[in-house]
């Protein structure tokens, strides 16, 4: 199955979660209809002739006190939708914060932490995207992860210190390739959209139990004061319906949880496999999950929200085996390794892999592209029209090595000053210097102009090694980057998109190196710093597109060549 296959199953996913979204509303409403009729039914019969009552019933369908009902209804659960969907606005930092998380310092000198920030590293230069934040679950013992945001750009790797701390590189790999298999196949925005939606179903539960806590502090208050009438009782029964009918809500959930994610883990861990060639890394991950006395179990409170993100169950409940979102995590396996006999191997809390220390070094220096390219056999990618459409999303083992080796070719000071802020700034401006002296030297008049001492000197450290990089090597470089500038408070933002303005206009025009750097630090930066705007999906065809892609395909071709008549 191909990208635009997976993104075509993910619409046909939104379809069906909008079925039983709509369905459970539907439900929910009558169910809140029926409550209320029979507290009015209780209360006429109270407040009158109870032999009255008896012969003239209630009638079971009432249509004003239906629409006023559903009306009601419908506002609260849409509200509470709307107000999920608004605080998750910021896509997946939202979703980590959430769950207690905290980004890893682009420069830590943790061991375990450095190694997850290269495997995320080498597998986002691989796939092309953005390299995304990776947010550590300090407080979980556990072993799983997730992915979470609206698109690649906002997209945040969130992983707990169980994995960190006992999965070893190879496992390690296995699972962050299964996560970005979400981020390249629509599923987190799928994930994050039904987190608010199913915050809309559970409100009315919610507000159900507040209503039977008020009543009893009410009936408290009333018994104190010899207070008389059973305006309580019938709070009480109210909020008890509503907690009951909030039942109804967990169940639709649960079925809608299931209903979209667990195919879908099949799916992302036989891409882990495809792009990392390695079935020994993702089983022996679910393996060790299976025999850790944690498992894959979280323990903050938003757990049960966010279940639909992780990379295995991290729930202990009772609807497990019922309505997993996760399917059993034998089956997942005996996929992977058929050979699998179901015996986990038993791993206790601080077991760390052997090899956690070499994993966490930097990327071997000293290698250049060409000799990397000739040293290993199948590293270089090849493109042409008939395999590029294919590849899109899918990137295999090949693109993996190529980026490691691409990484390894870097020099060890350019690696180092690209995972903290003021080396990270500093590389984007050397980037942008020119080539010509008289226009170098008008650039960096204005940088001492603009940009701080300490950006500054860094920059004038790097100037070399920079001016000396392969072609090949700068947009990688980029990335790592920009991933590193993240992590810069917002007045340092505004400073430093000032100085790329200058640098860019100071010979007064714009080389495709210049753009193509400019809009990504503007599509992966901005939304960041400045709030960011939604992104609708305008268009799910190349049809109505048709005439643009020629344009462009017609001038790519036409600056592919230097020969006119060609």
């Amino acid at each position: 199955m191909d990208f635009f296959e997976h993104q075509a199953r993910a619409r046909r996913n939104t379809s069906r979660l909008i079925f039983f979204y709509g369905l459970a509303v539907a439900l929910i409403m009558l169910s809140v209809y029926l409550a209320f009729a029979f507290i009015l039914g209780l209360a006429g019969a109270a407040g009158g002739d109870a032999a009255a009552a008896a012969r003239q019933p209630m009638p079971l369908w009432d249509p004003g006190l239906f629409v006023l009902v559903a009306a009601g209804t419908l506002l609260v659960v849409l509200g509470g939708t709307a107000y999920k969907v608004m605080s998750l606005s910021r896509g997946g930092i939202a979703v980590a914060s959430l769950l207690g998380g905290r980004p890893i310092p682009r420069n830590t000198a943790d061991l375990n932490e450095r190694k997850t920030l290269n495997v995320v590293e080498e597998m986002a230069i691989a796939a092309g995207i953005p390299v995304p934040p990776v947010y550590l679950l300090e407080n979980e013992p556990g072993i799983n992860a997730f992915a979470a945001g609206y698109a690649p750009s906002d997209a945040v790797i969130g992983i707990t210190r169980g994995a960190v701390r006992q999965l070893s590189r190879d496992e390690l790999q296995g699972v962050i390739a299964h996560e970005f298999s979400h981020i390249f196949n629509g599923d987190m925005r799928l994930n994050i959209r039904l987190m608010g939606v199913l915050h809309g179903i559970l409100l009315i539960g919610l507000i159900g139990y507040w209503l039977l806590r008020s009543s009893m502090y009410a009936n408290s208050y009333r018994s104190s004061r010899k207070g008389k009438g059973n305006s309580g009782a019938q709070i009480a029964i109210l909020g008890l319906a509503l907690s009951a009918i909030g039942f109804v809500g967990v169940f639709f959930a649960k079925l809608i949880k299931s209903a979209v994610s667990r195919q879908r883990e099949f799916l992302a861990d036989a891409a882990a496999v495809q792009f990392t060639r390695n079935p020994d890394g993702i089983a022996g991950a679910l393996k060790k999950i299976g025999g850790a006395y944690a498992g894959s179990s979280i323990r903050e409170r938003h757990a049960e929200e966010a279940s639909h993100f992780f990379f295995a169950n991290g729930l202990s409940s009772a609807w497990f085996s019922l309505m997993a979102t996760h399917p059993p995590l034998a089956e997942r396996i005996r996929r992977i390794d058929p050979s699998f006999t179901g015996d986990f191997p038993v791993l206790a809390d601080d077991t760390q892999p052997a090899e956690s220390a070499s994993a966490a070094a930097p990327y071997a220096p000293g290698q250049s592209v060409s000799a990397i390219a000739a040293g290993a056999v199948g590293c270089a990618v090849r493109v042409n029209p008939e395999t590029a459409a294919a590849s899109v999303g899918a990137p295999g083992a090949e693109h993996l090595r190529y980026s490691q080796h691409l990484l390894a070719s870097l020099p060890p000071a350019l690696q180092n000053a690209a995972r903290e802020t003021t080396g990270a700034q500093a590389v984007i401006f050397n980037l942008l210097l020119s080539a010509e002296q008289s226009t170098r030297d008008r650039q960096q008049q204005m940088l001492r102009q603009t940009i701080e001492t300490a950006v500054r000197q860094a920059a004038g450290a790097l100037a070399a090694p920079v001016r000396d990089l392969s072609p090949e090597l700068r947009l990688p470089l980029a990335d790592m980057a920009i991933a590193t500038l993240k992590e810069l408070a917002p007045d340092r933002f505004s400073s430093f998109r000032a100085g790329v303005e200058k640098l860019i206009t100071a010979d007064e025009r714009v080389d495709l190196f210049e753009y193509t750097l400019y809009r990504m630090l503007l599509r992966h930066l901005t939304p960041y710093f400045e709030k960011p705007r939604p992104t609708p999906v305008r268009y799910y065809s190349l049809k109505p597109l048709r005439p643009a892609c020629i344009d462009l395909l017609s001038c790519l071709a036409y600056r592919g060549v230097s020969d006119g008549a060609a």
